[in-house]
């Protein structure tokens, strides 16, 4: 576990609030967040401790081990800010995407159109296997991006195939777990079973969470460490295809209301010129252009902490 002062692991927790409002936005993953912000391979190693040697390690060595082994100041600091960001600009985000949704997601797609080269950037070393999972990982984004939303179902084993799979998109830059929700055709079942206090259901959907979390980290883990260049690259693919999700300009053809939420679940990109209403463009074009320049500065916060 890396020594750290209450500086460091505050700021640990203001990259957690800003991957949980990521997360709000249907489109944006908190993954891109985690990567970006330079805490993605820790997060994933820190949730690949969770395994059986660390409960050995608790049993035989005590809470001092068990705590350094599995990273958990990080992790606290890290899901306090999660759980800030969820709980209190969730709302805040939530009036954005209704009422000035042309402003937000320009501001994101400036956001990841940077994440595009900084992901990139990492990349030692670009051939023929690195291209090609590029090329890969774009279309499939692109793809999923696309598809159109399934009916929504409460099988019990199909929600925790859900919970498992929603669970892994958040982690994984560049796709949502919440647009995978609504692809599922589970997003509806799973708000109903919030808002009526399903246990059964929430309590299925989060342990299908748990269990797709743990699993894919240790897929993801080991693709580091053995494959790195074209998990890299297969990421910044990710990244990339999911530009078509947040373009700021959208002709909207379908929605669905599930309770108290709206959500899009057809929509067509056009140009700000062809778009019904005031296109903002000044003010898209100055947020885009700071949410490309919020990349930088946390690539330079990231590198003085490394320093």
């Amino acid at each position: 576990m890396k020594s750290r002062n209450f500086l460091q692991y505050f700021i640990i927790t203001l990259k957690g609030m800003a991957m949980g409002a990521a997360d709000v936005v249907p489109g944006v993953s908190g993954g891109t967040i985690a990567f970006i912000s330079g805490i993605y391979e820790e997060l994933i190693t820190s949730i690949n401790n969770i395994n059986l040697s660390l409960f050995k390690t608790l049993r035989k060595e005590g809470l001092k081990a068990f705590w350094t082994q599995l990273n958990g100041n990080f992790l606290v600091a890290l899901f306090l800010g999660i759980a800030i960001s969820v709980f209190s600009l969730a709302k805040l985000i939530s009036w954005l995407l209704i009422n000035e949704p042309v402003l937000l997601w320009s501001f994101f797609f400036g956001l990841v159109i940077a994440s595009v080269f900084f992901v990139g950037k990492a990349i030692e070393k670009w051939h023929l296997g690195t291209i090609t999972t590029f090329i890969i990982g774009a279309i499939a984004a692109y793809f999923i991006t696309t598809l159109p939303p399934s009916e929504h179902t409460d099988s019990i084993p199909f929600l925790f195939f859900s919970g498992a799979l929603a669970v892994c998109a958040m982690i994984l830059p560049g796709i949502s777990g919440a647009f995978i929700l609504v692809l599922l055709g589970s997003y509806k079942t799973i708000l109903d079973a919030v808002h009526e206090r399903d246990l059964t259901i929430v309590a299925t959907v989060g342990f299908g969470a748990i269990i797709g979390l743990l699993s894919f980290a240790k897929i993801l883990k080991w693709m580091f460490s053995n494959y790195k260049n074209i998990t890299l690259s297969l990421l910044t693919g990710f990244i990339l295809g999911s530009l078509n999700k947040i373009w700021p300009w959208k002709e909207v053809l379908e929605t669905k209301t599930y309770g108290d939420k709206v959500i899009t679940v057809k929509e067509a990109n056009i140009s700000p010129f062809s778009f019904d209403g005031d296109p903002q463009l000044l003010y898209a074009l100055v947020l885009g252009i700071f949410g490309f320049s919020v990349i930088f500065i946390l690539e330079k916060l990231a590198s003085k902490k490394e320093n």
